[in-house]
């Protein structure tokens, strides 16, 4: 049987700059303030990530009750319900919000368009904890859907001001077919100035549909509970690409690239370049001779930290905000 010959790497693939941000403020806290730090849920979807800052010195916990009183708290870069949020306050916690700024911003316009009297139809996947996050912004008025179906179940208290918001890791052309749904039976729903997919979701896939057609059968790197790392193999299995998810080189099996000669790899935004690598040696292993990297959309975009972790890489202190008064300093 004909062994792997090829493989061709999306562009881009990987971590995003809010998966970045969120890891950046659990290592910062545990090297400013020592371990332990608390971190309500997984930081990020991915168990190398995870089981790498348990080793630095991060517990995870979904309840806040298993948090020390005065302890420092960091919440997951899904974002949390306002509950959860005066929750942490009430307890006196230390927080560090590493909620992504793309997840912020739909907060943002949640609050604001309640304020002016607004229900809104959320599109999302049941108990994943942005969903849980967005749709606990507000008391009441916010309807889930995960689907079409679900469209034409729904049942706001008016529809003059129905506003439509999306978790950020959603399929694009699975959330746009929703949307449509929700337009033909809400005719004067307001939709977002910009979706709220976020960039990254997006280019991934995007890379994706480039690189199916191209390749035999496509490897995702990612892990299970990873929405965005799930949407991508089903993009390219509906591009008619025989596709699996893998969370580690290990569980690449011989029999997947039987017969394929050329195998397509991508990872998700919060799945890091060192299991990559692992897969690439691995397929290398099983016979690959060549990698190839796409053409794709270099990201550039890079998120600022929380006040109170920025430090000088030169000198280990902290840098205070720059203010007009007395400009920067750290101490």
């Amino acid at each position: 049987m004909q062994a792997p010959q090829e493989i061709l790497l999306a562009e881009p693939r990987g971590f995003c700059a809010g998966v970045d941000r969120a890891i950046e403020i659990v290592e910062r806290a545990i090297q400013k303030f020592g371990a332990p730090i608390y971190v309500r849920h997984e930081i990020v979807h991915n168990t190398y990530v995870v089981n790498d800052l348990k080793a630095k010195g991060a517990i995870f916990i979904e309840e806040l009750s298993d948090v020390p009183p005065g302890a420092t708290l960091v919440f997951s870069a899904h974002g949390v319900s306002k509950a959860v949020q005066q929750e942490a306050v009430a307890r006196g916690f230390s927080i560090f919000d590493a909620t992504c700024p793309l997840v912020t911003k739909v907060h943002v316009e949640v609050a604001k368009l309640a304020k002016e009297g607004y229900e809104f139809i959320m599109i999302g996947h049941k108990g994943h904890p942005e969903v849980e996050g967005t749709m606990g912004q507000l008391d009441q008025g916010i309807h889930l859907v995960e689907d079409v179906e679900d469209v034409a179940r729904v049942q706001p208290a008016q529809t003059e001001k129905l506003a439509v918001v999306t978790q950020t890791t959603l399929s694009v052309d699975d959330a746009a077919e929703i949307s449509a749904a929700v337009r033909a039976r809400f005719p004067s729903v307001r939709e977002p100035k910009q979706q709220d997919i976020c960039y990254a979701t997006q280019n991934r896939q995007d890379a994706v549909k480039v690189l199916s057609p191209q390749v035999d059968v496509v490897i995702v790197v990612g892990s299970p509970t990873s929405s965005n790392s799930n949407r991508l193999r089903e993009l390219a299995a509906k591009l008619g690409t025989t596709a699996y998810m893998v969370d580690s080189a290990d569980e690449l099996q011989g029999e997947w690239f039987k017969g394929r000669s050329r195998v397509g790899l991508t990872a998700g935004a919060s799945a890091p370049e060192i299991l990559v690598q692992q897969v690439i040696d691995r397929i290398k292993a099983l016979g690959a001779v060549s990698v190839r990297s796409m053409a794709g959309i270099e990201e550039t975009i890079k998120f600022p930290l929380p006040k109170g972790l920025k430090i000088d890489a030169a000198t280990g202190l902290e840098i205070r905000e720059r203010t007009p008064e007395t400009g920067p300093s750290a101490h």
